[in-house]
């Protein structure tokens, strides 16, 4: 029992009847949503469905949150097609593009999978809100960009975004009535559903079914695109394809690819941890999504992550156990197998419509109305972030958009605890001393500094350090006060290293208080108390100031 409970993701039978029908609801969304986003990346519709068959099944058996709906979700759905796109335009066949493109998704899965193993999956969240954001909604921006074409009634141009955006013109004067207003038809239904028929049907399962029956009645005659027919057999097994010349852009984008899968797997998992008041376990999840990813790469199919909407339904219709993404999978495979041919009458502006619809809410509109306001440098970040990714490359984007964040968190950090580094020499100054500390330095009348450092010392207060050394003027004794130091980073540390030797060659006395745990060890390290001379390392303040008073020349 506790085996199954470590490799199986926690299955029991306790909540059968909430399962069931967790699964069931879970099952009617994933429909419309993995038609879209099949067609969508290029792959087709039959990729997008056995991605969310299979997804969906291998993440409830081995994840880590028994609650999480896997399937292909918008933003691997975006990722996906810029890695097929990239590869149309160099391999020999459309097929050959195709199956290097599923290789990458059984190279994302490897990668999720010893992210993992690695114990990871703490880390992999720990991302500037501003990057994450501007991403997001460069993916969503992404998104309807790359739909704009089904949704005005013509193929999706040519060269990803910028072909996009360079056919708009072309886009615009080629559109089609009828496909337009079937795309507009759906984006209605999407978005003013009344809330009491969103109880009895999904609006994306609504908006598939009005506009399906519309196209076959009303716009019968119009000529109207439709998905292309296709099998409804078991998908079958298939080797992953490499190219040697394309080997370091593929491991690239599998990196991409399993990085943004385990942002949303894992993102999903806090939401459902917060429904249910569970714990997930996240480096578990990472494996049972590396592995479902690796699965359904195989098998010619999408890669998929968590998808917060299937997950919010499952856990609100009563989903409680992985029980419920079981049942989803095996509801979902039995549609695929039976109702495929009826797939080819569905409309693709109706499917564009339903992505357009995805893209704008991945979007994360509550954080762009506000971000002016909260901090300029955190709307140039989210901003940027969003520019680079629709425009330039998504790894570009979140490398320059970390890295920037990061730098403006230093610095500001560095500042604040540069504010700690201070050089006391009289009772004058804004620090806490006892009455016989202030009597000692009044006695040593500045010829006793006292140099007290407080707080994590990162790489970024070393300057502080040798600037407040620098000003040092004429004293005969230094006491380096260290007690109230949680972190000693090593640039840091040899920043005091610097300010010891350079005190000790011109003949002052230094002393050094409160060196204890890590900044011991480091400083042993450096073999820096080694230098110092006996009885001249203290616990406590008090004594290496009477230490210090005592060996000055006039109480000689």
């Amino acid at each position: 029992m506790t085996l199954g409970r470590i490799v199986l993701n926690r299955i029991n039978a306790t909540n059968l009847k909430g399962d069931v029908f967790g699964g069931l609801t879970a099952a009617v969304i994933a429909l419309p949503m993995a038609l879209a986003f099949g067609i969508a990346s290029g792959a087709g519709a039959a990729a997008g469905l056995w991605g969310a068959v299979i997804i969906g099944l291998v993440a409830s058996l081995f994840g880590g949150t028994p609650t999480l709906i896997s399937e292909p979700t918008g933003p691997m759905t975006v990722v996906f097609t810029s890695v097929i796109i990239s590869f149309t335009a160099t391999a020999d066949s459309p097929e050959q593009a195709l199956a290097m493109a599923f290789s990458v998704g059984v190279l994302a899965g490897i990668f999720q999978i010893l992210f993992g193993l690695f114990r990871l999956g703490r880390y992999v969240t720990m991302m500037p809100y501003t990057v994450i954001s501007g991403f997001m909604s460069g993916i969503g921006i992404i998104l309807v960009l790359l739909q704009l074409g089904p949704f005005l009634g013509q193929a999706t141009p040519k060269g990803g975004v910028m072909g996009t955006l360079l056919e708009m013109p072309a886009l615009v004067q080629g559109t089609q009535p009828m496909e337009l207003l079937l795309a507009l038809i759906t984006l209605a239904i999407l978005w003013f559903t009344p809330s009491a028929v969103k109880k009895v049907c999904p609006p994306q399962l609504l908006a598939l079914v009005v506009g399906t029956v519309l196209a076959l009645s009303l716009f019968s005659g119009a000529g109207l695109r439709t998905i292309p027919e296709f099998s409804a057999a078991l998908p079958s097994f298939q080797l992953p394809t490499f190219s040697s010349g394309q080997l370091r852009l593929m491991v690239i984008d599998a990196a991409v690819l399993g990085m943004l899968g385990c942002i949303d797997a894992l993102l999903t998992s806090v939401v459902a941890d917060s429904l249910t008041r569970t714990e997930h376990n996240s480096n578990k999840e990472l494996i049972g999504q590396g592995l479902a990813n690796v699965v359904s790469g195989l098998f010619g199919a999408m890669p998929g992550a968590g998808a917060t909407m299937g997950t919010v339904v499952n856990i609100q219709s009563g989903g409680r156990t992985a029980l419920s993404g079981i049942v989803r999978a095996m509801v979902l495979m039995l549609v695929v197998l039976l109702a495929a041919p009826l797939a080819s009458r569905i409309p693709l502006a109706v499917l564009a419509g339903i992505a357009v619809k995805v893209g704008i809410d991945i979007m994360d509109w509550d954080f762009l109305q506000r971000a002016h306001h909260l901090s300029v440098k955190a709307a140039v970040i989210t901003y940027g972030v969003i520019a680079l990714t629709v425009l330039v490359d998504l790894i570009a984007a979140v490398g320059i958009g970390v890295f920037v964040a990061n730098v403006l968190t230093i610095d500001r950090m560095s500042t604040l605890q540069s504010k700690k580094v201070k050089t006391i020499s009289t009772t004058d100054d804004d620090v806490e001393l006892s009455d016989e500390e202030q009597q000692l330095l009044d006695r040593a009348s500045g010829m006793v500094l006292l140099f007290q450092l407080a707080g994590p010392m990162i790489f970024g207060v070393a300057k502080a350090i040798s600037r407040e050394h620098n000003a040092i003027g004429n004293c005969q004794a230094v006491v380096f006060d260290l007690s109230e130091v949680s972190h000693l980073g090593v640039t840091a540390a040899i920043a005091l290293e610097n300010a010891v030797k350079e005190a000790m060659e011109v003949g002052r006395d230094v002393f050094m208080v409160g060196v204890s745990g890590s900044t011991e060890n480091r400083l042993r390290k450096l073999k820096l108390l080694e230098r110092l001379p006996e009885g001249h390392l203290t616990s406590d303040r008090l004594s290496a100031l009477r230490l210090a008073v005592a060996g000055l020349p006039a109480h000689g």
